[in-house]
């Protein structure tokens, strides 16, 4: 049997947690719960996505939730997407997540990055980030590719094809880099 879906105050709890973590300017809760964006939008899309998925005609307000929140913060989440725990979005200004794109555990977006659709149909057509995920500035995900685990995006990089786990894609097209250990830092702009 599948694990039990965490509740939403867990979720917001371990949200905060993985600001705190990830941003060495983060001094306390209180300043992340009240100063960032990326930590609002996300929080907002935590209880639309719960609206989403409760019922078709909670469907609607949930759009309305998150696009009220868009206007707030500047990142735009739609409600269908899915994305996993202790999620960070750094700088969020400009992030744009599609419906179908799915975000796994422990993935950290910066400023300006869209994991957009390349498609019209009503399908799958937006990436699928694995656990681990870092993509950088500006970066542009774009199709039903898939991130491997632990997988980089440099800044600025349009990535369509599918990055294989612990692998860094940068440039436009984004081309594959192997990692030669995991010395690295979470910064993605130290591979351009």
């Amino acid at each position: 049997m599948g694990q039990a879906k965490p509740r939403l105050r867990e979720l917001l709890r371990e949200d905060l947690k993985a600001a705190r973590d990830h941003d060495p300017a983060a001094r306390s809760n209180v300043e992340v719960a009240l100063a960032y964006s990326g930590v609002h939008a996300l929080w907002g899309y935590r209880v639309a996505h719960a609206m989403w998925e409760s019922s078709p005609r909670l469907r609607l307000p949930a759009r309305l939730l998150s696009q009220a929140v868009r206007g707030l913060t500047g990142i735009e989440i739609h409600p269908g997407a899915k994305i996993g725990r202790r999620f960070f979005i750094d700088h969020g200004m400009g992030v744009v997540i599609g419906e179908t794109a799915e975000v796994g555990e422990d993935c950290m977006l910066y400023h300006g990055v869209t994991l957009g659709g390349t498609s019209l149909e009503p399908t799958k057509r937006h990436p699928t980030l694995g656990d681990g995920v870092v993509v950088g500035a500006g970066a542009k995900v774009l199709g039903p590719i898939t991130l491997g685990d632990g997988a980089r995006v440099g800044a600025n990089a349009v990535v369509v094809k599918d990055v294989p786990p612990k692998t860094t894609a940068v440039g436009v097209p984004a081309k594959l880099h192997q990692r030669a250990s995991e010395a690295y830092t979470i910064d993605p702009a130290m591979y351009i």
